[in-house]
């Protein structure tokens, strides 16, 4: 038993060194101004490497998690403040409860549409390769059915009890209302009273730049974050897990990066008449955090500053649309992924789907992508009831345990990005989108917040 402590205490100074000396490479890049893009890819290439040794040299790697926990965790420490302070924010400006109805109808609208179409490449592509061939019926004994809430369990939880009590249990959604009930009274009260709500608002606007300022001192240590966060996901599963789902992680990504490049790629260019490159490249600190961190919210804080910084939308609809993506917009997780697991199952169990089944699996991933938001595991409960809906076992969902995290990550990147194109379309039908700044920046506006 000794023995056994010495030696986990030894590879895991081994990981740990490891893990100094990349963190030092990083630190010496940013000391040389080298873009903040850079390092991140530089970030997420090492630490893709830093994994495979850990994994094939049987490496301790709970440093390189611990530090990947901690960036989490601050990152997570700011969503509550940032929905609460930046919803009442945003929508207190507004002039009227019309203008705000409107920009929720463009970006719900959005949401569920580019969700819809998600669902139906994820069946195309899943039926085109077939993931399930070869694989045998036998479910992992860890897998254990996740249970569909009822409707009206979905409402209650949507409903605000304790404001205060839902922060501290990362209850988004309830928190995100709440918000709005804040901003909505402040609008009525100052179309009669202006005075009467001017401190509020004052005092509202100056905790959104504290905020602000908070985040740019956590964004700086995003490239240290994606290197352990990539690096503890790599030494976990290493290589040998990968092959027997090789075509299930195959046709998800795939299916993510053909609704990443023509969905999104079509709609930045032929609706916001954007040039879909220089578009990914501004948004690619939102695509890096979401993909290593496997979390819409934690990626918010992110995609406020490249949102507002690199694609010159107005804070207002970015501090509306992005919270709100957050808890809603699931391209990949109520999209994407239910349809594959869905065509992946009945394979499997040799159970045959119709054109009606088809039908029915876009309609229900588009309608559970709503019911969903706010409760933990949305890809999970969204597949659990895309399958109850076609009639397939729930116990082929333990097929893919093995390598959903790794999906998890495209998936995630994929729900981000559709919340930041979401943002530049509806700020560019409401005339809230500097198009000239977007096409005139030169440096990286980005680097102002994490030099």
């Amino acid at each position: 038993m000794k023995n056994n402590l010495v030696d986990a205490f030894q590879t895991n100074w081994v990981s740990l060194v490891i893990s100094l000396v990349v963190i030092g490479a990083l630190y010496f890049l940013a000391r040389k101004r080298v873009g903040f893009g850079w390092r991140v890819l530089i970030a997420l290439g090492l630490g893709l490497v830093a994994g495979i040794i850990f994994n094939q040299s049987k490496l301790e790697y709970k440093s390189v998690t611990t530090i990947g926990t901690i960036y989490v965790n601050l990152i997570k420490m700011l969503v509550m403040p940032l929905v609460v302070v930046l919803v009442i924010n945003s929508i207190s400006q507004l002039s009227s409860l019309g203008q705000l109805r409107k920009i929720g109808v463009k970006t719900i609208g959005w949401f569920l549409g580019t969700t819809g179409v998600a669902a139906i490449i994820g069946l195309l592509v899943a039926l085109a390769t077939n993931p399930g061939s070869g694989i045998a019926a036998a479910v992992p004994k860890d897998f254990k059915a996740r249970e569909i809430p009822t409707f009206s369990q979905v409402i209650l939880d949507l409903v605000p009890v304790n404001p205060i009590g839902d922060m501290a249990g990362g209850k988004v959604v309830p928190v995100l209302i709440f918000a709005i009930f804040v901003a909505v009274a402040i609008i009525h009260v100052g179309s009669k009273k202006p005075d009467a709500v001017q401190p509020v608002r004052t005092l509202i606007k100056s905790l959104a730049d504290v905020l602000h300022q908070v985040v740019k001192y956590v964004i700086r240590l995003t490239p240290y974050g994606v290197y352990a966060l990539i690096g503890a996901m790599a030494a976990k599963y290493g290589l040998e897990t990968l092959k027997p789902l090789a075509n299930v992680i195959l046709t998800s990504y795939v299916a993510l990066i053909i609704h990443f490049v023509l969905v999104f790629g079509g709609l930045v260019l032929f609706v916001a008449k954007v040039n879909p490159i220089k578009f990914f490249k501004k948004a690619y600190p939102t695509i890096a955090v979401a993909f290593t961190t496997r979390s819409s919210y934690a990626t918010l804080p992110v995609n406020l500053e490249v949102i507002t910084k690199r694609l010159r939308v107005s804070p207002r609809i970015a501090s509306f649309v992005a919270p709100l993506g957050a808890t809603m917009n699931f391209n990949g997780c109520g999209g994407i992924w239910p349809a594959i697991v869905a065509v992946f199952v009945a394979k499997v169990y040799n159970i045959d789907l119709g054109f009606s089944d088809y039908i029915l699996l876009v309609l229900v991933a588009i309608i559970s992508s709503v019911g969903v938001a706010g409760v933990p595991g949305p890809a999970t409960i969204s597949t659990t009831v895309v399958l109850t809906a076609l009639g397939l076992p729930l116990e082929g969902m333990g097929l893919v345990i093995a390598v959903e995290s790794l999906i998890d990550m495209g998936r995630t990147a994929v729900n981000a990005t559709g919340t930041t194109v979401t943002s530049l379309l509806v700020a560019n039908s409401e005339g809230e989108f500097d198009r000239d700044s977007f096409n005139r920046d030169e440096e990286d506006p980005l680097e102002t917040v994490v030099a």
